[in-house]
């Protein structure tokens, strides 16, 4: 996958493919990220990249042609005339674990990392998308960015130690994850779950889907109202709602 990210501080997101998932998909060679700087398709000499906003107000809003500008040859450079365009931004939807492995499936994307007030409203014709952390407001979208990329890259084939480690993450299946364990067996008067040690594969599955079901119905009952659970899943986490009461 080829990620072309648009931004005023390309030495800021270059961090996020140093450490990590990331690395390692760009070490194995299924990830190529270049940062652009949107500064670059300036036409002033001081390449400003932002203006007044008509109709007044306050902040500075970031002008349309630097920005279609940085858009075209980011095209240019991933070979993808059809590459998805991705706007960071507090406006966007949510970014989801479904989003997240959609946008894995994609030979390129180019990230637009908006600043100050946003871009000029004519500039975000090129965009196919707009996505969001969450409903608060960052300073700019290279962080999301950043974390966008890492969330996709663990998709990846060849980025992870273990084929099934993305697909056991939290979100994958509608739910939250379920508690992990390792050495020491006990630790600090709290020993390690028995089933966890018994070596029965099938328990094993069947403690972790409970826990799953019982973590995402403690944090997250949001999750388990979208979803439909099957006999044996509405059975694991009527056992578990009744151990918490019990």
């Amino acid at each position: 996958m080829k990620i072309e990210i648009l931004t005023l501080f390309p030495e800021l997101v270059e961090q996020v493919v140093r450490f990590g998932i990331p690395r390692k998909a760009v070490e194995a060679g299924v990830l190529q990220l270049k940062a652009r700087d949107i500064r670059d398709y300036s036409s002033d000499r001081d390449r400003r990249v932002d203006d007044r906003p008509y109709g007044g107000g306050p902040g500075m809003v970031m002008e349309a042609e630097p920005l279609a500008a940085a858009i075209a040859a980011a095209k240019q450079a991933v070979g993808e005339a059809r590459a998805l365009v991705v706007a960071l931004s507090p406006q966007g939807e949510p970014l989801t674990q479904q989003w997240v492995r959609r946008l894995a499936q994609e030979p390129a994307l180019i990230l637009l990392c908006g600043r100050y007030e946003g871009p000029d409203e004519r500039a975000m014709g090129a965009v196919d998308l707009e996505l969001s952390l969450g409903d608060f407001v960052l300073s700019g979208g290279e962080l999301p960015a950043m974390a966008l990329v890492d969330a996709v890259s663990r998709w990846l084939p060849g980025a992870l130690g273990h084929e099934q480690s993305a697909q056991n993450d939290s979100f994958v299946a509608g739910l939250l994850d379920h508690p992990h364990y390792t050495r020491p067996e006990h630790w600090r008067g709290q020993a390690v779950p028995e089933v966890l040690l018994s070596g029965d594969h099938a328990k094993v599955a069947r403690w972790r889907l409970k826990q799953a079901l019982g973590a995402t119905w403690l944090k997250r009952p949001d999750l388990l109202a979208g979803l439909e659970l099957n006999e044996i899943q509405a059975g694991l986490l009527r056992e578990f709602i009744a151990e918490q009461q019990g």
